[in-house]
């Protein structure tokens, strides 16, 4: 085994990548990117913490959720969750973002990669209302980079076939496993209870 060291050592194993592959790279986003994110209900954002480490997060929510407000600028809502606030404290000390959005059945998918602040305003919080219920923050996405990725991935997985789907009994529920992560001596909670309580904390 041989540890790789440098890029020249990496692209010597690879080989130099397609022109399509490069010429696809776009700096903003236009109307198949558009689209795109307007179908989708999905994303994973990525960032960098203090001690080097990645951090990937889902964020999902209605297909649109995310705003293109304009080819360069994109608006996320933050929706309730654990209150870690794992990315958010990353972006407001890194905010360099990447960001990779799915839409079910779709085989290719959609990267943006770019910088992201955390805002506060009003204005862009009433956009993104559901109900009653205003988002604390929004990420303001400004788009560096914007490219649209073959479907060689998903294709090898079966992500969207039913039937390569594994069997659920196959891990412990969820709250079987946090019993044993959080060492809790309580009862674990039960799937139904589970959902009860994310959907009065949904938005």
């Amino acid at each position: 085994m041989a540890p790789i060291r440098s890029p020249e050592a990496l692209r010597a194993l690879y080989g130099a990548p397609s022109p399509r592959a490069l010429a696809k790279q776009l700096d903003h986003i236009d109307r198949h990117c558009r689209a795109f994110i307007a179908l989708s209900p999905f994303l994973v954002l990525s960032t960098q913490g203090p001690d080097g480490l990645g951090d990937a997060t889902p964020r999902g929510d209605h297909p649109g959720f995310v705003t293109v407000a304009d080819e360069r600028t994109l608006i996320i809502p933050d929706r309730p969750g654990n209150r870690r606030v794992d990315s958010l404290t990353n972006i407001v000390e890194r905010p360099g973002i990447g960001l990779l959005f799915l839409i079910p059945g779709f085989l290719e998918t959609l990267r943006v990669n770019g910088d992201a602040v955390i805002d506060d305003d009003l204005v862009l919080r009433e956009a993104h209302r559901v109900d009653d219920s205003l988002p604390a923050t929004v990420l303001v996405v400004t788009v560096r980079e914007a490219y649209l990725q073959c479907g060689k991935a998903l294709i090898r997985s079966d992500l969207w076939a039913p039937d390569s789907w594994p069997e659920r009994t196959l891990l412990p529920t969820m709250g079987e496993m946090l019993k044993d992560h959080t060492r809790s001596s309580a009862p674990p909670e039960s799937d139904a209870e589970m959902l009860e309580r994310y959907k009065a904390i949904l938005y």
